[in-house]
């Protein structure tokens, strides 16, 4: 039998086409955090490669204030989970670095060194 909220006569019992039933797919409480924080940064990386125009037809995605946006949440993340990310952490952070100059070479008017998208975040 599923739950039963507290003050309610509802059920929650997974139907049988839910993921829960596919024993291919895990449930998000079995996933290391590590992974979690790795698929995390491939979601922010690629989002700011597309809002950089870095896809094959990138030119009609390009905006660099979402860009700015995604990347210093990237370089936050980056920056919150470093002691932790072990062989991770430098893939990641060289992708951080890749976006960066690619945020510099998209901008018509460069921010200052060290005042670009994440470079305050000290990764």
């Amino acid at each position: 039998m599923g739950r039963v909220c507290k003050g309610s006569s509802v059920t929650a019992e997974p139907p049988n086409d839910s993921p829960a039933a596919d024993p291919d797919v895990r449930e998000l409480a079995q996933i290391p955090a590590v992974e979690v924080i790795t698929r995390a940064s491939v979601m922010l990386m690629s989002a700011a490669a597309e809002k950089l125009g870095l896809a094959s037809d990138g030119e009609q995605y390009l905006d660099l204030d979402e860009a700015r946006r995604l990347i210093d949440a990237y370089a936050g993340l980056l920056s919150a989970a470093q002691a932790d990310l072990g062989v991770h952490r430098q893939p990641l952070r060289e992708g951080l670095k890749s976006l960066q100059a690619a945020f510099r070479e998209a901008s018509r008017y460069p921010d200052s060194p060290g005042q670009g998208p994440g470079e305050k975040s000290g990764c």
